[in-house]
């Protein structure tokens, strides 16, 4: 029970990171206009900037929604399907297109910030590929059981 419970919270902060992650991407130029008054660089790189986050942040949206789909499958207690390991692998890429994409902000603007998260989606990235491989021996052996009984 507790662990279902743990799922069900997991998921409405994923829901919440999702339309919240939407409502961002929306309204990002004017984020980036107001931000531009306290940092110049954002002022100075602002269609720069804007095509960076933008992109950026509808590959994060794209890797929450992949992760809400895989927690429906926990929720119905079902998660070793074939589903999970496309998501995963999709995942996987969509992190590597992420720092590919923060990579780029490195010709305007260089910080130690962007550097660790250009590290932690390749990690990300090589993480769910591998996991999708897991999940692919997992889903094997369940089918094959399945065919047993």
């Amino acid at each position: 029970m507790k662990q279902n419970h743990l799922a069900s919270v997991t998921k409405v902060l994923l829901d919440i990171m999702f339309y919240g992650g939407i409502i961002t991407c929306v309204s990002l130029p004017w984020w980036m206009k107001w931000l531009g008054s306290s940092y110049p660089s954002f002022q100075e790189f602002y269609t720069q900037m804007l095509f960076i986050y933008g992109g950026a942040g509808v590959l994060a949206v794209a890797i929450i929604w992949q992760l809400r789909k895989i927690f429906r499958t926990v929720l119905r207690k079902n998660c070793f399907v074939e589903e999970n390991t496309r998501s995963l692998r999709i995942m996987g890429c969509l992190a590597f297109g992420l720092a590919a994409v923060m990579a780029c902000r490195l010709f305007f603007i260089i910080t130690p910030a962007t550097l660790i998260i250009i590290l932690v989606f390749l990690v990300g990235g090589l993480f769910s590929l591998v996991l999708s491989q897991v999940f692919h021996e997992a889903v094997n052996y369940k089918n094959e059981n399945d065919l047993t009984i």
